[in-house]
């Protein structure tokens, strides 16, 4: 009996007595709770400081944010904000109860309990923000500038879009192709293809990259990898092959874009897994030439870009020119003049944009330059395509970018803005400027100028930019023609050297890659301004 008696009496005691000794302690700790708090606050918000460091230099890399962290951060700083309110709360009513001298109890239990409460969750949020990374490093979706907006309201464009997107949805099909000449439309179509293939969630992943007609399979996995998040640990191209092939195969579904091919392409060599061992692979492929694809490239699916037609080069010629097109005067001869374009874009976009708001006189000079241009020799140019393009750089102001202009069209795929610096300063190009970073200012500034012209694009890299193949063709024909520059480029055999009165006026000699029986006797270039030979094979 008193055995249990004693645990009657415990069981009161602990239900009883333990519970009014807590609230006693929430009195008598009442300073220390408050104080606890303060200090868990102040290393919350240090803790968030030091976040916030990583946090920001990871921005400056490019870098996305976690979901968690910044789930975290909402989280610390809603949580700051009260504490602090309720701090300052706690002192004011301290104040009106004369420092402490005359104590409200219920009031002081009160904050003595939400201050211990309160410090619990600020130690709990602190341990919450041991995070291993904050950020990663997006994967990137498009290469290059963004198609013109006046190309998505096409209607010859827009079906076209719709078969191949139609041909991706098909099971059956995952190898598919686009063809057409140079400067048809080719790539814009595929960036808008790759745009509507994320946004319709019809691949985990979406990449593409270009091939060039002289393949760089390092930068080819480069730019994939950049796309897919990755980064190589291997130097060789086989190493970096197997890596890219592994992590191809690990993506459920992935679309992959390989723009402007010119010849057979060997997939394994780059690391692209063939479509039919990875059913959850499809390839959207572009060329100049259906029979590479259809051929070469075993495509299932084969699409032809034409040139556009009637309406379509007038709507798209307009919206580039703008709303100055309008005036009576200049409607007549812009139509014209959009007409000598013979309906390829990029000739359309490249004139229009020159000639945009130029009064009536001009268009009118450009008009009759159009109409009288005689014919070019470059491969596969038309003479009307050769004279817009000429058109645009005549429209260049100034001798500086056209100069700069020209030196673009000796580098083949890529131009990086460090190689304009080498060759400009070695020219003396750019008039006035006495420091590199004078002449840096310059370079860029130019680049700008031959950009908004649509004769340089645009690259993911700020500092490197790439020239259309067409406009290039164009380029390297004013620079022989008017310039005497003297160049052969990607892989091409050189039989025989010019005469030696075609040598003595050379300005510039520019080999890249190329294949020379030998070097002429004698050679003598009194005017020459520029020799380089870049991976040039002589045989002597």
């Amino acid at each position: 009996m008193v055995e249990i008696v004693v645990s009657v009496a415990a069981k009161v005691s602990e239900y009883l007595v333990a519970p009014v000794g807590r609230q006693l302690g929430h009195l008598f700790n009442y300073r220390t709770n408050v104080e606890d708090l303060s200090q868990q606050v102040a290393k919350l918000r240090d803790a968030r400081a030091r976040q916030q460091h990583s946090v920001d230099e990871a921005i400056r890399k490019g870098h996305k944010i976690e979901d968690d962290v910044c789930k975290w951060f909402t989280r610390a700083d809603g949580f700051i904000q009260v504490a602090c309110k309720f701090l300052e709360e706690e002192k004011e009513a301290q104040k009106t109860c004369f420092n402490g001298l005359c104590p409200n109890l219920k009031s002081r239990y009160q904050l003595s309990k939400e201050a211990r409460k309160k410090a619990g969750v600020a130690v709990e949020i602190h341990g919450d923000g041991q995070f291993e990374r904050v950020s990663y490093r997006p994967p990137l979706l498009e290469i290059g500038s963004a198609p013109p907006k006046a190309s998505k309201v096409l209607e010859s464009r827009m079906l076209t879009l719709n078969e191949v997107m139609k041909a991706l949805r098909d099971a059956d099909i995952n190898t598919i192709g686009i063809w057409g000449m140079g400067g048809v439309g080719k790539n814009t179509l595929v960036k808008q293809v790759a745009e509507q293939a994320a946004q319709e969630k019809l691949f985990d992943k979406v990449v593409m990259t270009s091939v060039f007609q002289t393949p760089d399979f390092r930068r080819i996995q480069g730019e994939i990898a950049d796309m897919l998040g990755m980064k190589f640990e291997e130097e060789s191209e086989q190493g970096r092959a197997a890596r890219l092939h592994r992590k191809i195969n690990e993506e459920k579904t992935i679309l992959i874009i390989l723009d402007d091919i010119w010849a057979e392409l060997e997939l394994e060599k780059i690391g692209i897994p063939s479509p039919d061992n990875h059913k959850g692979c499809k390839l959207v492929l572009t060329s100049r030439n259906k029979h590479v694809l259809s051929n070469e490239m075993s495509t299932q699916k084969d699409f032809g870009v034409e040139h556009l037609q009637g309406d379509e080069a007038w709507i798209l010629f307009k919206n580039m020119v703008g709303d100055s097109i309008e005036n009576p005067d200049l409607l007549l001869i812009a139509t014209d003049v959009a007409k000598e374009c013979t309906g390829l874009p990029i000739a359309i976009v490249t004139v229009a944009k020159a000639l945009k708001n130029k009064n009536v006189s001009i268009w009118k000079d450009a008009l009759k330059q159009l109409k009288t241009q005689t014919s070019t020799n470059i491969t596969g140019m038309g003479t009307k395509v050769y004279s817009t393009l000429k058109l645009s750089y005549k429209h260049l102001e100034g001798d500086e970018v056209k100069s700069l202009f020209l030196l673009c069209g000796l580098f083949s795929n890529y131009i990086d803005i460090r190689d304009l610096l080498k060759y400009g300063m070695g020219l003396r190009l750019f008039q006035g400027t006495n420091t590199l970073e004078e002449a840096k200012n310059r370079i860029e500034t130019l680049v700008d100028n031959l950009k908004a012209s649509n004769l340089l694009l645009e690259t993911r890299y700020n500092a490197v930019f790439r020239m259309h193949d067409v406009v290039q063709n164009v380029a390297i024909e004013i620079a022989s023609k008017e310039h005497h520059v003297f160049t052969f480029q990607t892989g091409v055999r050189m039989e025989e050297w010019p005469n030696m009165d075609e040598l003595q006026k050379f300005t510039m000699i520019y080999l890249d890659c190329c294949d020379i029986r030998e070097l002429p006797e004698g050679l003598v270039c009194p005017k020459l301004e520029l020799l380089n030979v870049i991976q040039t094979t002589i045989r002597l």
